[in-house]
């Protein structure tokens, strides 16, 4: 029994030592290793990670890397406009296909859209697979929706109906951790971290995070320049349908007072530079108010289309196209027809 026992544990020693020194990504695995050993890495697993896709988190694994793109926060910093797009219908190929089309970022709707947390990552990884980079926009300025939409990763996250300084600090809070907000942590499992893989994550995962605060009504218009002043907001982005019913105008967002109102708040945001504590101005553009409209007033960041307005203006014009075909072609068919007789008529004679 000594000669076994001393047998079975020169065994165990042996296959200890084997699995700790050379194969050293197996040690987590092995039922008979005691010692809980350290962390895997992507730098235990392959030493050429750095060649691996980024996601859209904002301090990406990948973010030493030449290859990865500016972040949004950098390009806006370097005083680009950006032009972008709304998805609401929460496919993953309309996604992918608008990142291949070259917007600068795409918002995943899941204030009007459909979806929520389960639907919008689908899209967030076919967008990440283009390196376009994705904004959430959350049903409602809270917590929770926020805690959920940034363990996804976005680059950005856009709160509605901000109507103060109050509502947009609260807003700033929850994408921050303890002691500096009260945003939830669960940064070891989450796709922002790469699931715990990104080591520097909670040292880093503010600096590129675009904070958005949507003002869309009368009140906030009047307090926009303190909501764009607000320690953490990043850009201020206009809704210009909800502003105008705001005003009493919900069927006419072109109307003139519904103009003057937008022009105020536009003029607030642009009061003060964002390096002297100023916000970006965001918004989307209308019939009545073009993208380059928008440009040229000083908008930094430009949404110009939404893909279920894209593919209902596709399918109404193919359906209508075809119809009007029938039409000009049953009367193509009766000037024929009726050319047609001429001729019989006339060789019958």
């Amino acid at each position: 029994m000594a000669s076994l026992s001393c047998s079975c544990s020169s065994s165990l020693s042996t296959l200890r030592k084997s699995f700790t020194s050379s194969s050293p990504i197996f040690p987590s695995f092995h039922p008979l290793l005691p010692q809980i050993p350290k962390p895997l890495t992507l730098k235990t697993i392959s030493p050429n990670f750095k060649t691996l896709p980024p996601l859209q988190s904002s301090s990406s694994v990948s973010a030493t890397t030449a290859e990865v793109p500016q972040s949004l926060k950098t390009r806006l910093n370097n005083g680009e406009t950006l032009y972008g797009i709304f998805l609401l219908s929460f496919s993953p190929t309309l996604a992918e296909i608008a990142g291949l089309a070259g917007y600068d970022f795409a918002v995943v709707d899941m204030e009007h859209g459909h979806g929520g947390i389960s639907d919008a990552l689908p899209c967030l990884r076919a967008l990440s697979a283009t390196r376009t980079p994705a904004i959430l926009r959350v049903p409602e300025s809270s917590a929770t929706w926020a805690k959920k939409a940034l363990d996804l990763g976005p680059q950005g996250i856009m709160f509605p109906m901000i109507d103060g300084p109050k509502s947009a600090r609260k807003a700033v809070s929850y994408c921050r951790f303890p002691p500096n907000g009260v945003r939830g942590s669960a940064h070891t499992v989450v796709r922002a971290s790469s699931y715990g893989i990104d080591e520097g994550y909670l040292s880093n995962y503010e600096d590129d995070l675009l904070i958005m605060c949507q003002v869309e009504c009368v009140d906030g218009v009047k307090k926009i320049e303190e909501i764009a002043a607000v320690e953490g907001v990043d850009c201020i982005q206009m809704g210009p349908l909800d502003l105008s019913a705001s005003l009493g105008y919900l069927w006419d967002p072109g109307n003139k007072k519904v103009k003057e109102m937008m022009n105020a708040a536009e003029k607030g945001v642009l009061k003060k530079k964002p390096v002297d504590g100023g916000a970006y101005l965001s918004g989307f553009a209308m019939p009545h108010d073009s993208p380059e409209n928008l440009k040229s007033r000083g908008y930094h960041m430009v949404s110009g289309a939404v893909d279920i307005g894209m593919f209902r203006n596709a399918a109404v014009e193919d359906v209508k196209k075809f119809k009007m075909s029938l039409v000009e072609g049953s009367e193509d068919e009766s000037d024929q027809k009726d050319h047609k007789d001429g001729e019989e008529k006339y060789w019958s004679e």
